[in-house]
């Protein structure tokens, strides 16, 4: 009998120790995995981050290099459309809109602005003849027509990127930590609808 009750206050400490030992694993493990959690999450933001600043510098090499190629394109017509004084304002307007622009929302209003212009400029030209034989303007036409392309697949990788990210930091349970660790939502490179299409440049 005394052995029988021996062997039961045994097998008690037994499963208290055993139970003691999987609550002190558990106390452990459950913060380590929280730990990794947030590493991991952490992580995967600045990934996405990262993507997309880097998509957006795409953008604006792109931007930029159709900035540059305004002037030498005004250059070229103005001495042609000596009539088309406001058409030649416009996009001068845009151009410099284009320059103090800031953010994407900034720059993609911008963008329109001068697209539109562009495609007046372009659009006008073509009560031009010798213009439009001018090696000079065709040169441009084509340079601009690459660039309008290289701009619409670098918005669509960045705005691709930033869908990722946003929707990253906005879902559960990664929206707990992403404010607190000082992330937020990035803002999309968008065009008016009918800016969708890249300019037209070639006749």
């Amino acid at each position: 009998m005394e052995k029988d009750f021996i062997s039961f206050i045994n097998k008690q400490k037994y499963r208290f120790i055993m139970a003691l030992s999987a609550g002190l694993w558990a106390l452990i493990i459950i913060p380590v995995l929280i730990v990794f959690w947030l590493i991991f999450s952490f992580n995967r933001l600045v990934s996405l981050r990262n993507r997309a600043e880097n998509a957006w510098s795409q953008i604006d090499i792109q931007l930029k290099r159709r900035f540059d190629l305004i002037p030498n394109l005004i250059e070229t017509v103005k001495g042609y459309m000596k009539h088309e004084k406001d058409t030649l304002k416009e996009v001068t307007a845009a151009r410099t809109q284009f320059l103090n622009a800031q953010g994407p929302v900034g720059k993609a209003k911008a963008d329109n602005m001068l697209t539109d212009a562009l495609k007046t400029i372009f659009s006008v030209a073509e009560s031009y003849p010798k213009l439009e034989a001018n090696t000079n303007f065709i040169q441009l036409q084509e340079e601009l027509t690459g660039t309008e392309n290289k701009i619409a697949y670098s918005r669509q990788y960045y705005n691709d990127t930033v869908e990722s990210f946003n929707t990253k930091l906005q879902t559960f349970p990664t929206n707990l930590i992403g404010k607190m660790l000082g992330f937020i939502k990035k803002e999309f490179f968008e065009t008016a609808e009918s800016e969708r299409a890249p300019v037209k440049v070639k006749f």
